[in-house]
């Protein structure tokens, strides 16, 4: 097993694309012509009202892009400024804009929307006119919902859909050249370490060894971390093992073929899923398995197939997630729920609380890579996050200019000395 986290290669990252990792930039983001305004969105990203009348644009502040390296010389966090994360995945576009809150942060603004860039990738290797058109419409938004709040510092990311994509390159300029918006293809490595950073908070309590997970579109990280981390730990946990694989919800969905006529034909395509998956998993489940044998085992998963899995098993007749993120679920419940989800019909599951036409063909998908998860690391109890790789970028944002600022005033009490002797 590897004896540290994964590290946080920002120099190699994404070279292989032509994009270099790590990057945190002040951006100047452009806006949609008034014609083109989006319409004003609530915290899920649904549309509601008319378009509001242009606001100036805020002050470009610095150079546009500026190195993590380089972030010494910003000034420190104050309670009034506004920090933000994008992800860019294979399904979704998700953005989070928070400010610090004592020693967190506070969310102000969010949005959220299914643009599914990968589909159709794992056959083609390309990133489809359609499928770019409409993320790019969801990063207008967000383009637009940065400038409003005057956002002084972000970092947005993409992640498995444009590593793996011919024309990922050539969509990451289109995007900063539509939007303004500089998007950063990080590596596997940085997203498990990422995905870690944000949710970690929430593990159960406990001696064992524990597993994150992240069920992505385009990929899946599985994450050993250390002994005794959790709730009551104010450390980030020690990464002892890790390994991504390309299955997430829609590259398996792509991969393994769309068609469920008849029962019989829906139970051989979830058992394909579950065996592509498993052998994937294999050298993993081989280096933990020693410590998979521990009886107090811990399980956490960060992805939208877990958070909806929680929300059918808890019944509820919309999405909340206040009841979900932080849920602790017995790991048989989740069995047996996608169980039952993969021998129904896709309009059946379409009309199931909280999955609806969105989601009604990728769930399966999603359901086969958590019963393989658990098959490899066979916890008692599955905790859900509803949080993940954006609160992972927004912390690092604002701990990266604490440190930053303590440097500097260390550095200014040294001078201050000299100048006095």
């Amino acid at each position: 097993m590897a004896e540290s986290m994964p590290p946080d290669r920002n120099a190699r990252a994404g070279k292989k694309r032509g994009s270099k990792s790590g990057k945190v930039a002040d951006f100047r983001y452009k806006r949609a012509p008034q014609s083109e305004l989006p319409r004003k969105t609530g915290r899920d990203g649904r549309g509601r009202g008319n378009p509001s009348p242009a606001t100036p644009a805020a002050p470009a502040r610095g150079k546009p892009e500026q190195d993590l390296a380089a972030i010494g010389t910003m000034r420190a966090p104050h309670q009034g400024e506004a920090y933000a994360a994008l992800d860019l995945g294979t399904n979704n576009c998700r953005l989070l804009i928070a400010r610090p809150s004592g020693r967190d942060f506070t969310v102000i603004d969010a949005f959220s929307r299914v643009v599914k860039l990968g589909e159709g990738l794992a056959t083609s290797g390309k990133l489809s006119d359609k499928a770019m058109d409409r993320t790019l419409g969801a990063l207008t938004i967000c383009a637009d919902k940065l400038q409003r709040r005057s956002v002084r510092l972000a970092r947005s990311v993409a992640t498995e859909a444009c590593r793996r994509a011919s024309n990922g390159p050539d969509f990451i300029e289109r995007v900063r050249r539509e939007t303004g918006i500089a998007l950063d293809i990080i590596s596997a490595e940085e997203e498990a370490r990422l995905a870690v950073l944000g949710c970690h908070i929430l593990l159960e309590a406990g001696d064992g060894p524990a597993v994150i997970f992240d069920i992505g579109g385009g990929s899946t990280e599985l994450v050993l971390v250390e002994a005794g981390s959790g709730a009551e730990a104010s450390h980030v946990p020690r990464i002892l093992d890790w390994q991504s694989v390309p299955w997430g919800v829609v590259s398996l969905t792509d991969t393994v073929g769309r068609s469920e006529e008849g029962e019989a034909a829906r139970i051989a395509r979830y058992a394909k899923m579950r065996q592509l998956v498993g052998d994937s998993f294999a050298p993993f489940a081989g280096r933990v398995s020693e410590a998979a044998a521990h009886p107090d085992i811990r399980l956490l998963g960060t992805s939208g197939t877990v958070t909806t899995l929680a929300s059918l098993y808890l019944e509820l007749p919309s999405y909340d997630r206040r009841a979900v993120d932080g849920l602790i679920v017995p790991a048989g419940e989740m069995r047996e729920i996608s169980a039952r989800l993969s021998v129904m019909t896709p309009y059946e599951r379409s009309t199931l609380p909280c999955i609806g036409q969105d989601r009604a063909d990728l769930v399966v998908a999603g359901c086969a890579i958590l019963e393989a998860i658990l098959d490899l690391w066979p916890a008692r109890r599955l905790g859900v996050a509803d949080r993940g790789i954006r609160e992972g970028i927004l912390r690092s944002l604002i701990a990266a200019e604490r440190r930053s600022d303590a440097s500097l005033r260390a550095l200014h009490q040294q001078r201050s000395h000299k100048v006095g002797r």
